[in-house]
């Protein structure tokens, strides 16, 4: 697992599909090219929503992993 400096954090535990990628979108927004969020989500249909999310809009997605029953993401803003 590579190591990256983090650079914001959001913890969506508990909430459902789509809140966590809107408030993923929501804090990119206020972030500079370059930095890196951290997502942490309960949701299972997050490991679905991210991928497809960072496609859709041109961000990074650096790492995604399940431990524990949440789910972590890590975006690089495009």
């Amino acid at each position: 697992m590579a190591m990256y400096d983090i650079d914001q954090e959001v913890d969506t535990s508990g909430l459902n599909c789509p809140l966590p990628i809107l408030r993923a979108k929501k804090t990119l927004a206020a972030m500079r090219s370059g930095q890196v969020l951290r997502v942490i989500a309960t949701d299972p249909g997050s490991a679905r929503d991210f991928p497809v999310f960072a496609r859709q809009t041109g961000h990074e997605l650096l790492e995604t992993r399940e431990e524990g029953g949440k789910f972590y993401y890590l975006l690089r803003k495009k």
